[in-house]
């Protein structure tokens, strides 16, 4: 069977249409990256006629009919019809809606955001009409605005122009920065910032839609934050790559080869993020060297605001604010090569402990000869493994306890926290089970004299 856009193209080509696939599909296809989600526009007949077609051939569903958007159910597909858009106040969504079928190809095109997104590509023929020059921006690897006037009424196009550079690692025009600098984005919901902080994270290379934004004076309001680290001195004996912006951008970076391994990709890129905001309020010149004691706790408030400014997500606050804390200790562990016991209880206080030593290896990154120097993470890794291993075993429990005749009280934590402590040290179960009664004993009688 043919593919679902070109049912609906050759009905709408018997009734004096035209369908065209618009938007990401085209722009991704002449990049020659994958892209399942499918845009079609559809020009030249009414709406009542396409929902008409759209009805001959499945069950068609409006998802904004006034706006002139449809789907077929079972298809992952978008199906619009061309429409003026003019805005009505400062936020995203803050637009009068009119579709028109009969606009005109290049009208149509002129409303979205980018040259780039403007190519419309025949679903029949194949033909691309391209208005504004978008395949050799394309080429050049260039972000550049449509139409002044239009690009200014949405706010969100800021943070999507910075997105797409990051996602292609391409570069945003400076006319095009230039006009971004003028916008106010404090409108924005801060579900649509997440959502494009989301796809540069994950989708993209971080540190271009960090410095991108700093280009257009466009940090604030949203990540306020990350203006300390710019000019914020680090020890060149530890940093020789310079402050802590520079060093959070080389962070961000070398997480992306991890986000395929790592427990939470998204979290654990605003770890690498958010790790170092405690530098802002504790770095001083001691002795003629820079230090920044105490920076994993002392930045926790400063990341729970920052992370509460565009996300209600609590298991990401979760995550982020239970390693940051840890996030000076591998490297330092790894360094020292202390007992089994040590690593042990590290671990066990992360909530992703395996991800924390994939934070290491992005927070310090030694190259010798071109090639990254692993001792540190493989000490590293061998221990989880233990620490695996010794997480395996049976254990101490609140039963064992109750059922040697221990009751549920006011030290009954306390004493699974000691039990606990025995666990991670590697003691079994059966003597765990001896030292856990015994200090209890101990526990109970000092508090009873």
């Amino acid at each position: 069977m043919d593919a679902i856009e070109r049912i609906i193209a050759e009905k709408v080509r018997k009734a004096g249409g035209r369908v065209f696939y618009v938007g990401g599909c085209v722009r991704d296809r002449l990049l020659h990256r994958e892209n399942k989600d499918i845009d079609i526009e559809v020009h030249g007949i009414s709406p009542d006629t396409l929902w008409d077609i759209l009805n001959s051939i499945g069950q068609p569903l409006a998802y904004g009919e006034s706006f002139g958007v449809f789907s077929l159910k079972g298809y992952d597909i978008d199906i619009a019809m061309p429409r003026k858009e003019k805005a009505t106040g400062k936020g995203h969504r803050d637009f009068e809606v009119t579709v028109d079928p009969f606009l005109g190809y290049k009208e149509a095109a002129q409303r979205r955001d980018f040259t780039i997104n403007a190519m419309m590509e025949d679903v029949l023929t194949g033909e691309v009409l391209d208005y504004f020059n978008g395949r050799e921006d394309l080429e050049k690897g260039i972000i550049r605005h449509i139409d002044k006037d239009r690009f200014i009424e949405d706010p969100l196009r800021v943070l999507r122009a910075a997105q797409f550079a990051s996602r292609f690692d391409f570069t945003v025009a400076e006319e095009t920065v230039e006009l971004c600098r003028t916008i106010d984005i404090s409108t924005l919901s801060k579900e649509r910032i997440e959502e494009e902080l989301r796809k540069a994270l994950l989708k993209g290379r971080p540190s271009i839609f960090f410095e991108v934004l700093r280009k257009m004076d466009q940090l604030d309001p949203w990540f306020t934050e990350m203006k300390l680290l710019i000019g914020l001195r680090q020890d060149p004996v530890y940093h020789p790559e310079g402050d802590v912006w520079v060093h959070t951008m080389e962070v961000i970076d070398r997480a992306m080869q991890y986000r395929k391994e790592v427990s939470d990709p998204y979290s654990f890129l605003l770890l690498c993020l958010c790790h170092d905001f405690g530098k802002a309020l504790t770095t001083k010149e001691i002795k003629g060297r820079i230090h920044a004691y105490g920076h994993e706790v002392e930045g926790i408030p400063l990341i729970r605001t920052f992370l509460h400014r565009f996300s209600d997500r609590k298991d990401v606050l979760r995550y982020v604010l239970n390693m940051v804390p840890l996030h000076m200790k591998p490297n330092a562990l790894a360094h020292a090569k202390p007992a089994v016991k040590s690593t042990n209880r590290m671990f066990d206080q992360a909530i992703a402990p395996k991800d924390l030593i994939y934070f290491a290896m992005c927070d310090k990154c030694q190259i010798i000869e071109g090639v990254p120097f692993t001792e540190d993470s493989d000490f590293l890794f061998e221990r989880y493994e233990v620490y695996e291993e010794y997480m395996g075993r049976p254990f101490v429990g609140g039963d064992d306890l109750i059922r040697a005749g221990l009751s549920p009280g006011k030290n009954f934590s306390d004493i699974l926290a000691y039990a606990h402590k025995l666990r991670l040290a590697g003691i079994k179960k059966e003597s765990a089970l001896k030292q856990t009664l015994a200090y209890a004993y101990k526990l109970n009688k000092h508090q009873a004299e």
